[in-house]
C-alpha cells in the first residue's frame, strides 16, 4: 500500500542536505526506546464505535459507455474537487511511448475544443480561486480541480472538455517537451535518482520502461501529435477512466452533472488492456549486485524482490501492507536491531501496491566504514522474519490499528483523497479498495509468513549501492556482500 516508496524526510534530507527542525548537522535523529521493552497495546476502539465505521464513505457508479464515477460527499468545508483517472502510465509503454503518458498529462491542461469554440463558462476560470494539477505514475495518470463548491460545474465541464477534445497545437506541444525534459533534467540531478533507476532497470531487466513513468529524452523529443492522438485512442476513453468527486457534494446530484457532460463520450469498442495486454515481467534467475557511483557523503543501498501483483495474490498484498508496518515502528525488532545498534542511519522496507508485479524494496542508509556489516545484519535480520519471535501478537495488532488510523487521518483532506480513491481504482479496483480494512483485519502471522516465504525468503534479488568513489574505497563491498553470500 506504500505507493510511494522511499521518499521519507530522512533519506530525501541526507541525499539534498537539506536540515529540517527534527534534524542536526544533516543527520537524522529519532527516539530510541529501551530495546527490551515490549511495544504497547494500542487500545483498541471504543465498544460503541463499529467496524462499520471505518468503511471508506465513498458511493460509485458505472455509466452506460464504461465511466466509472466514484464520489465521496463531505460537507465539512465548501470545497470540491474533480478529478479524471485514467489507466495509462509507465505499464502501457513500450519503448517507442515511454514518457508519453507523462507528456500527455502536461498536454491535458493547454487549450482544448472549448476555447477554440470561445465556450462563455470558460470566464468563470479566471475567478475560481482554482487549484489544478496532474500525476503520471506507473499504473495511472490523474487530474484534478479544486474550487468552491459554487463552481462544482464549471469544474466538470472543464474536465470534460480537456479529456474529450484536446487539440495538441504543435507549437504548445515543443514548448511542452522542452518542459519536461526539464523535468528529467532535475531528476538527474539528484544522486537518488541513479540508486532508484538502477533497482527499477534492474529488476525489471526485460521490460524496464513499464517502471520508468518519467521516460527518457529521446522519446520525449520524439513525440508528434499523430502519438498524442495514438495515446488518446487507445486510454483516453470512458471504459478505462474515472472521475473522482469528493467534498461538498450531493452525490446524486453529482452523478447527474457527470452523465450531463460524459454521458455521451463514446466507449471504446475494445478494452485496451484487451487489445494490449499488460507485459509478463519475468522473474529473477539469480541475485546479482550493482555499485552506483555518485558524489555522496554516505552510503545508500537498496535491496529488491519482485513481490505480488494484484488480480494474482491479492491475500499477499494485505500481508504485505501489515507486515511493512510491524518492522517500521522505531521499537520493533528491526529498527532496533539496525538503527539503535548504530549500524545504520536509517532503515526502510515496504511493498508498493501494483498490478504488474510490485517492487517490495528494503533501502538503508550508512557509512562507508559500516556498509559491509551494515548490509550483512540488514541480510541476517531478513533471514529471521518468518521465525515465530520476530514479532508479538501485539505488534501484530498496532499495525492494523496504525494503518486504519492513517487511512482516517488522510481522509480529513479530502481534496488528497481523492488522489488515493484514483490510485487504488486505476491499480486495484475500487471494490478492493472498499473492503480494505475488512480483509486487512484478518491477516494472521500466517499470512505473513506466506507471503515473506512467496516473495523475499531465499528469492533471486536485486541490490544497489550508492557511494563515492571515494567511498567505494573504504567500504570495500565484494559482489558477494551485496547479494548475501
Amino acid at each position: 500500500m506504500r505507493r510511494i516508496l522511499l521518499t521519507s524526510i530522512v533519506l530525501l534530507s541526507i541525499l539534498s542536505g537539506t536540515i529540517s527542525a527534527q534534524r542536526s548537522n544533516g543527520k537524522p535523529t529519532r527516539p530510541r526506546p529501551a530495546p527490551a521493552k515490549p511495544s504497547a497495546p494500542v487500545p483498541p476502539p471504543d465498544a460503541a464505535i463499529s467496524r462499520e465505521d471505518f468503511k471508506i464513505g465513498y458511493v460509485n457508479r458505472r455509466l452506460s459507455n464504461g465511466l466509472e464515477v466514484i464520489v465521496y460527499p463531505d460537507s465539512a468545508v465548501p470545497l470540491v474537487t474533480v478529478e479524471l483517472a485514467v489507466r495509462n502510465g509507465s505499464f502501457t509503454e513500450p519503448p517507442e511511448l515511454n514518457g508519453l503518458s507523462h507528456l500527455y498529462e502536461h498536454m491535458f491542461f493547454k487549450p482544448n475544443g472549448a476555447v477554440l469554440r470561445g465556450e462563455q463558462y470558460l470566464k468563470d476560470i479566471g475567478q475560481l480561486g482554482i487549484t489544478y494539477n496532474g500525476t503520471t505514475r506507473e499504473e495511472v495518470v490523474n487530474y484534478y480541480f479544486t474550487t468552491t463548491k459554487d463552481y462544482f460545474e464549471t469544474a466538470v465541464r472543464f474536465v470534460k472538455d480537456a479529456a474529450r477534445y484536446p487539440t495538441f497545437d504543435p507549437d504548445e506541444l515543443e514548448q511542452e517537451k522542452q518542459v519536461v525534459i526539464g523535468e528529467i533534467d532535475r531528476n538527474e540531478s539528484n544522486p537518488f535518482f541513479y540508486l532508484n533507476r538502477t533497482l527499477m532497470d534492474k529488476l525489471y531487466y526485460k521490460y524496464p520502461t513499464r517502471k520508468n513513468p518519467l521516460g527518457t529524452r529521446e522519446t520525449v523529443l520524439s513525440a508528434t501529435t499523430e502519438k498524442m492522438r495514438l495515446i488518446q485512442g487507445r486510454y483516453y476513453v470512458p471504459n478505462n477512466s474515472a472521475v473522482v468527486i469528493t467534498g461538498d457534494v450531493d452525490p446524486e446530484a453529482a452523478f447527474k452533472m457527470v452523465e450531463k457532460y460524459f454521458g455521451d463520450w463514446e466507449r471504446r469498442a475494445v478494452d485496451p488492456f484487451k487489445e494490449f495486454p499488460l507485459v509478463e515481467h519475468p522473474p529473477l534467475a539469480k541475485s546479482s549486485g550493482y555499485v552506483v557511483e555518485q558524489p555522496i557523503q554516505n552510503v545508500l543501498i537498496q535491496i529488491g524482490w519482485h513481490g505480488p501483483s494484484i488480480g494474482k495474490d491479492n491475500e499477499a498484498t494485505y500481508a504485505a501492507d501489515v507486515f511493512s508496518y510491524i518492522i517500521s515502528q522505531p521499537d520493533s525488532r528491526f529498527q532496533r536491531n539496525l538503527v539503535d545498534s548504530g549500524l545504520v542511519l536509517g532503515v526502510d522496507f515496504g511493498y508498493y501496491t501494483q498490478r504488474n508485479v510490485g517492487p517490495i524494496v528494503l533501502t538503508l542508509v550508512t557509512t562507508p566504514e559500516r556498509a559491509k556489516a551494515a548490509l550483512k545484519a540488514a541480510y541476517a535480520e531478513v533471514a529471521q522474519f518468518d521465525k515465530p519471535g520476530y514479532f508479538t501478537d501485539t505488534e501484530l495488532e498496532n499495525a492494523k490499528t496504525m494503518l486504519e488510523a492513517r487511512d482516517l487521518f488522510e481522509r480529513e483532506k479530502l481534496t488528497e483523497y481523492a488522489h488515493t480513491l484514483s490510485f487504488w481504482w486505476s491499480s486495484t479496483g475500487i471494490d478492493y479498495f472498499r473492503g480494505y480494512h475488512t480483509t486487512m483485519r484478518s491477516i494472521k502471522r500466517a499470512d505473513t509468513d506466506r507471503y515473506l516465504r512467496t516473495y523475499v525468503l531465499g528469492k533471486p534479488h536485486i541490490t544497489v549501492a550508492l557511494m563515492s568513489t571515494r567511498s567505494k574505497t573504504a567500504a570495500g563491498l565484494t559482489t558477494q556482500d551485496l547479494i548475501g553470500n
